[in-house]
């Protein structure tokens, strides 16, 4: 697709504007890093601290829900926020917000597992102090991202985006790498909260002495996107056309001076992308059956480690375990979306097709492993093809429709995303905790699903590259 005219509203258009400098770079880089770290960390040592509290698995799974729901629809209204409000106060509340929330929640565990409050009492006090994250700290990815496209021009703003989103990718690695290292002796399980909420703080100070004030060189708008859920690859970072299209949509919807033939523009040409539509319907269905499978994969994961391995007895064993399980699965989704997509040139329809199948194979060895190179390899090459599924199914729909819609149907997309973390990892884990085959069958039962549809409904490539250069 083309890209659009990038309105400059730097002062003086003679002299060159240059880029990010680096050492900023790196700061806007460790905003988001940070933030994904410390969510792969604790997702790490929440099964054993749930083991530790004596709490049924499903609920610790739940406890994350109310999060992602706020995540879910707050993410929209701090972007509005961030282009009028500037985008550095943005990133600062959502630090804040990550930092509030892993500290209060590592102070909760810790008084739980130290027997001091209940275990029923403990978890709903946790939710309540996660539900900051959501509430809060989903402000930030979506300032990020804007602060670096209104300082790039376009030629260099693909690159400067692409570099951001690999933050939280090198994160999902990091975090379960850093999470054993992080059980002190004094903190126990706690240690990864209250580590990477001190991690948290220094990135505040960093952002509030490094990061000048907002002054954009060029002129865009803030796009929100799901929640960055640790070792899923579920986060969806915003592309550079999707930074157009908000950019068209602002411009037509500010009043313009004189009405004419050529007031307008294609945002607000577009006719309204409705769920139903027959262009978007099977991938938007792919879309979910598909995440539904990635989020009980995830769900499931730490639990299964426990219950392998023998660690119920001993959950502070069961961290490093659980650490190397979602590391693997992390670096195999990286594999995936920096190494094969790119290089192999797959298609929207090839790459969920072929995802959808790593899904039920690499299911087929987590479900049955017993032992830990067994269980590593089984969700690695799941999250390999869940790895190549999501890209497949956002670039889909994005091709299914025009440009002038191209805004809609990314929303939607979000919405699909984020919807399967609110219930589907609780629902995994409970399916789980009455019997090992249902929760797989239930896995592998959503990509097979999405596999027929696949090869019914969904547009192939070449009819899909087709349609795009109409």
């Amino acid at each position: 697709m083309a890209d659009a005219p990038d309105p400059v509203t730097a002062p003086s258009a003679s002299i060159p504007q240059p880029g990010i400098p680096r050492a900023r770079m790196a700061l806007l880089f460790t905003v988001v890093l940070v933030s994904a770290a410390g969510n792969t960390a604790m997702q790490s040592v929440m099964p054993s601290i749930g083991t530790a509290l004596g709490v049924a698995d499903v609920w610790i799974s739940l406890a994350y829900s109310w999060s992602a729901l706020l995540w879910v629809g707050f993410a929209p209204f701090w972007a509005r926020r961030s282009d009028r409000r500037g985008r550095k106060a943005m990133m600062a509340i959502g630090l804040i917000g990550f930092v509030a929330s892993m500290g209060l929640c590592g102070a909760v565990l810790w008084i739980g597992l130290s027997g001091w409050i209940g275990p029923l009492l403990t978890l709903l006090l946790f939710a309540l102090c996660r539900s900051l994250y959501g509430l809060l700290g989903s402000a930030a990815p979506p300032a990020v991202q804007a602060y670096v496209a209104s300082r790039t021009p376009r030629s260099e703003r693909t690159q400067a985006l692409s570099l951001i989103s690999s933050s939280f990718g090198l994160g999902t690695v990091i975090g379960p790498a850093l999470a054993p290292l992080m059980i002190l002796p004094f903190l126990g399980l706690t240690g990864p909260f209250f580590a990477f909420a001190l991690i948290g703080i220094l990135a505040i100070i960093a952002l509030r002495l490094r990061l000048p004030n907002d002054e954009p060189q060029y002129a865009t708008h803030a796009v929100a996107f799901d929640a960055p859920y640790g070792g899923s690859g579920a986060g969806r970072h915003a592309t550079d056309e999707e930074f157009a299209q908000a950019e068209a949509k602002a411009r037509a919807a500010a009043p313009a001076p004189t009405p004419g033939p050529q007031a307008g523009s294609e945002a607000s040409a577009a006719p309204n992308l409705a769920w139903t539509d027959a262009r978007i319907r099977p991938w938007l269905l792919s879309g979910l059956l598909g995440g539904h499978a990635q989020a009980m994969m995830l769900g499931i994961a730490g639990f299964l480690v426990l219950d392998r391995l023998g660690l119920r007895e001993d959950p502070t064993a069961g961290a490093g375990p659980v650490s190397i399980v979602l590391m693997m699965g992390a670096v195999a989704t990286l594999l995936a979306q920096w190494g094969l997509i790119p290089v192999m040139h797959l298609g929207p329809r090839i790459s969920v097709l072929a995802g959808m199948a790593l899904g039920v194979i690499g299911a087929g060895i987590f479900g049955t492993a017993t032992e830990l190179h067994g269980i590593a390899l089984g969700f690695a090459v799941a999250a390999l093809g869940f790895g190549l599924f999501r890209p497949g199914f956002t670039a889909g729909a994005s091709l299914a429709v025009s440009r002038p819609e191209q805004g809609q149907v990314s929303g939607k997309v979000a919405s699909i995303n984020g919807a399967s973390y609110i219930y589907a990892p609780a629902l995994g884990v409970w399916l789980y905790g009455h019997s090992d085959w249902i929760g797989f069958a239930a896995i592998i039962g959503f990509c097979l699903a999405v596999m027929i549809i696949g090869w019914t409904r969904l547009d192939s490539d070449a009819v899909l590259m087709a349609s795009a250069e109409d």
